[in-house]
């Protein structure tokens, strides 16, 4: 086995054929199909004959890149094994491989498409995937000290656990001033919700379940599980509905929470956990967004990247009553670089992918020359604004946007919250710019669709 650059495993051939010695060692079986799913970190759908009977697996690598918070994939398994032992509907662990890392588990059956489904069955979903998010925020916290998941006391850490987390690997990873992640930054440590004081596992990137024939089957995916504020979830849930339907409204899963837990939701609350998640998403991408690690899905992490600063915008906009701006259309040019651009674009179409995961790199590099076409035509009419901007607000001219955004994030780390507004409006204004440069892209897509969840 090899390994990247960034220390990351390389799923090579005697990698994956150790995966399959483990998988029919801990299952008593043999493989008798295995695909690869197209996505991107490495993963697997196997079906083990085992006595005559399929058993239906999915294998779980590790992710790509410098964008992990918990690096030890074990930590995810040790996780999915505590819930299941407590009944949290989750897919059931035959074992974890090291090396390669590799969790060995149930292949939940279902899908995430909740399209055509009645209405009644939608409102039956949302009721058990609220029973089942219910029963896994009441799993005893000793459960998870038991397998080194952090519990914090304070309200302050427990409103913050997500930040805090996040934190270490923004600061190594970070490759450009962050103006808007610095004073969301600060803006949440100002205000964090001091009567919250009881803390559960969450999931934290959560909304993630299947459903086959009109019911929930089970839930999936605990990278990011951490213990704090049980309404992290339901922030988070609100956010991937704009993605991934959920069926049921926010409005309605909280009204299910509650009846549930027997708990009120608190909709502030809520509100400053969706800029918390948008702020933390964003975070662990601005490293790789900002210097791209050779063999990252670019275009996935720039769409992310565009989703959760809109989102965060929004979130920032209600919880402090500013109103975003309004901005004027950037005019049009000929790019320097049309030609050869075009010429980039026609010469990767031309290409035939030889399997699926070929075709979906291949989707990835269009959609980059895609937004790179707009940023040639738009880009720097953006940029000569933002720097503007910025030098009108600081007082002192720049010539180069890198200098300005540096000087705007040192102003932001001692700047109080009398500066609150205007900081709000020239931050929506320079990232409301950028998202008019992607607006018609494919890259742009999600980022089109985010709204603010509504939970009542």
């Amino acid at each position: 086995m090899t390994e990247t650059t960034t220390g990351v495993p390389d799923y090579d051939d005697a990698a994956v054929a150790r995966i399959h010695a483990f998988v029919e060692t801990v299952t008593g079986g043999k493989i008798v199909r295995i695909e690869r799913q197209v996505r991107w970190r490495p993963a697997w759908f196997a079906d083990v004959e085992k006595d005559g009977e399929i058993i239906a697996l999915h294998l779980r690598g590790d992710r790509a890149g410098d964008v992990a918070i918990f690096p030890d994939l074990k930590r995810e398994s040790d996780i999915i094994e505590v819930l299941t032992a407590h009944g949290v509907p989750a897919p059931k662990i035959y074992g974890y491989l090291a090396d390669p890392p590799c969790i060995v588990m149930e292949s939940i059956p279902g899908t995430r498409d909740l399209s055509g489904l009645p209405q009644e069955a939608l409102g039956s979903i949302g009721r058990d995937y609220m029973a089942a998010v219910a029963a896994m925020h009441a799993v005893p916290l000793d459960a998870f000290a038991a397998i080194g998941i952090h519990a914090p006391e304070t309200a302050e850490d427990i409103a913050l656990i997500g930040l805090n987390t996040y934190l270490p690997q923004y600061a190594r990873t970070k490759r450009r001033p962050e103006p808007l992640l610095e004073f969301v930054i600060g803006w949440l440590r100002r205000n964090v919700p001091k009567h919250r004081t009881k803390a559960s596992f969450v999931q934290f990137d959560s909304g993630q379940f299947l459903v086959k024939d009109g019911r929930l089957t089970k839930l999936y995916d605990f990278e990011f599980g951490m213990i704090g504020d049980p309404f992290v979830d339901i922030a988070t849930m609100g956010m991937r509905n704009s993605i991934e339907p959920l069926g049921a409204s926010l409005a309605e899963l909280c009204l299910n929470y509650e009846a549930s837990t027997g708990e009120p939701v608190d909709h502030d609350v809520i509100l400053f956990h969706i800029l918390q998640f948008s702020t933390l998403g964003t975070m662990q991408f601005t490293g790789t967004v900002a210097q791209p690690v050779p063999g990252d899905p670019h275009s996935v992490y720039i769409e992310w990247d565009l989703s959760l600063r809109k989102s965060m915008l929004l979130a920032l906009s209600a919880l402090t009553g500013v109103a975003l701006p309004v901005l004027e259309p950037l005019a049009e040019r000929t790019g320097d670089n049309v030609a050869l651009i075009a010429k980039l674009a026609d010469t990767v179409t031309r290409i035939a992918p030889a399997a699926a995961i070929d075709e979906a790199q291949k989707e990835q590099a269009v959609q980059l020359i895609e937004a790179l076409a707009r940023v040639d035509v738009m880009g720097g009419a953006a940029v000569a604004r933002d720097i503007t901007d910025v030098s009108a607000y600081l007082g002192r001219a720049f010539d180069e946007w890198p200098a300005a955004a540096a000087a705007l994030e040192k102003h932001i780390q001692t700047a109080g919250p009398a500066e609150d507004v205007a900081l709000i409006t020239l931050l929506g204004t320079i990232e409301g710019r950028r998202m008019q440069v992607y607006e018609p892209t494919a890259i742009a897509g999600s980022a089109r669709d985010v709204v603010l969840p509504q939970t009542r």
